[in-house]
């Protein structure tokens, strides 16, 4: 697909996908329609896309194909990063097919495979199929098992099969590992992809390149220096209608074993040889197994359950008055952990989790927190309000770096110092916009390249570091509940005092 939005200059995304055909399953969620259809277009628009190109949704609705291209029309129009073109429209709309079929039926996935050799003969997609299972985890085994049980994973010579999941990947390591020997059994483990959309992000990558290309920052990245390093995921929402899903996994199992664990390995992980899947993941799965959670869990993390409050000047429910919600639920909301590695970089450097909902502001940020100075040779009583200079890597909403650091007051006789900031942000240094995460996933499956997707020995050592934390507040009854708009209950702030510490406010 050609496109004139499409720069040759433009080397974030620079690789063109071959020809291919995505299937997608629950077409019908949030998710499909405000994040994959759109990204698909958006990819089509920047020219990422072959001619030879196909999209088959499959869900349990009375549709012909018309019927599902209006479907993706209509959530690009209103979710697209790019804009509307007509003619980039018209040639990815050749490729939608749609199957109307139930995920239990075997007739279904037959008439999905027949489908799929009509659009390798009308598109030229040759074979090359991608099975995205946007779907509740309890259904990836059927799916998986269906998509076995009538040939659709046998490859043709010289064609691909490759199957996408979304988080959660299990509920712990028990159910993780299940999981792992359901995909096994039908996909070899280069074919399976585990979607996690931050390490899509822009400044995800960017923790690495900042590291790595840049020789002022790697002598410091120490704990000779740093003193703690803070990672936060907040946002101002509650759970919406999403009760069904949320109750019962909660913020740690929802973010923390996935996302923040990431975001952690990403910045604490040693210089891989390369930047290939296999040496970015033996990194990762390296710093992961030397996470340790602290002897006492009740001392050293805290939960909470959003109660009713102000959001942006407006009264909220609490989450157990949330539709859908048992009013004696456990399912903690707030979570924040202290977890330490043991690795001579990081010896005594603590590292704190923490992810909420309902609280002040949406934001996802790194903030990688340096000692003090031994000494202030002009006098402590000339240090005006600083703070320890610190290096943030803001994930959303804005994303970019900013570092703190203390400067002199201008005018001033005596030697006054205050914190002052400099600031990068993306759109500000770069012409065109980031491209979306799911974008630059879905290339890559597409490309078969899967530097940023997490592999099954990652996750099972990450629900390794999060069951224990589990088992212990499942002990613990209801967790205590904080003020919405706020950010987070009193034993978060406790905890770190613990430590003679304080959160960061973003």
């Amino acid at each position: 697909m050609t496109n004139p939005l499409r720069d040759p200059q433009d080397l974030r995304l620079p690789r063109v996908a071959g020809p291919s055909a995505v299937v997608l399953f629950g077409v019908t969620g949030d998710l499909a329609r405000k994040k994959i259809m759109p990204a698909i277009y958006d990819l089509a628009n920047r020219g990422l896309l072959p001619p030879g190109f196909g999209l088959v949704g499959f869900a349990r609705r009375e549709w012909e194909n018309e019927d599902f291209a209006q479907e993706v029309h209509d959530a690009v129009r209103e979710h697209a990063r790019t804009p509307f073109r007509e003619e980039v429209w018209r040639q990815l709309s050749q490729g939608i097919r749609f199957v109307a079929g139930d995920l239990t039926d075997r007739s279904s996935f037959d008439l999905l495979r027949s489908t799929l050799d009509e659009l390798d003969r009308a598109r030229g997609t040759l074979g090359n199929h991608a099975f995205y299972l946007s779907i509740p985890p309890g259904l990836f085994p059927v799916v998986v098992q269906q998509i076995k049980a009538t040939g659709l994973a046998e490859r043709k010579p010289g064609a691909w099969r490759r199957v996408v999941i979304e988080k959660p990947f299990g509920h712990d390591l028990a159910s993780a590992e299940d999981l792992d020997s359901v995909l096994a059994d039908v996909f070899t483990p280069d074919e399976i992809f585990r979607i996690d959309h931050y390490l899509g992000k822009e400044t995800v990558q960017n923790i690495l390149a900042v590291r790595f290309a840049n020789e002022m920052f790697e002598p410091l990245w120490n704990s000779n220096y740093v003193d703690n390093v803070q990672i936060t995921q907040a946002e101002d929402i509650g759970i919406g209608g999403r009760a069904g899903y949320y109750d019962g996994i909660g913020a740690a199992r929802d973010v923390i074993q996935n996302h923040l664990l990431q975001l952690l390995a990403l910045t604490a992980m040693e210089e891989p040889l390369n930047f290939g899947p296999e040496q970015v993941r033996l990194e990762k799965e390296k710093l992961l197994a030397a996470v340790k959670v602290p002897d006492d869990i009740g001392q050293h993390t805290a939960r909470g359950q959003y109660a009713t409050g102000w959001q942006g000047g407006i009264p909220v429910r609490g989450y157990l008055e949330e539709d859908g919600i048992p009013p004696d639920s456990s399912t903690e909301t707030f979570a924040a952990i202290r977890l330490d590695i043991d690795s001579r970089r990081w010896a005594g450097v603590p590292f704190y989790v923490r992810t909420g909902k309902r609280l002040g502001r949406r934001v996802t940020e790194v903030a990688v927190i340096f000692k003090k100075a031994p000494r202030l040779p002009f006098g402590e009583a000339s240090v005006v309000d600083s703070a320890d200079n610190a290096l943030v890597f803001r994930i959303q909403p804005d994303e970019g770096i900013t570092l703190r650091f203390g400067s002199k007051v201008p005018g001033s006789a005596a030697m006054e110092v205050r914190d002052v900031t400099m600031d990068f942000q993306y759109g500000d240094s770069f012409v065109d916009a980031s491209p979306e995460a799911y974008e630059r996933l879905i290339l890559d499956v597409l490309l078969g390249d899967p530097p940023l997707f997490p592999g099954a020995r990652e996750v099972d050592i990450s629900w390794r570091i999060l069951d224990p934390i589990l088992d212990h507040w499942s002990t613990q009854g209801q967790p205590p509940p904080y003020a919405s708009g706020g950010w987070g209950p009193a034993s978060a702030y406790e905890m770190m005092s613990r430590d003679d510490r304080v959160w960061r406010r973003p």
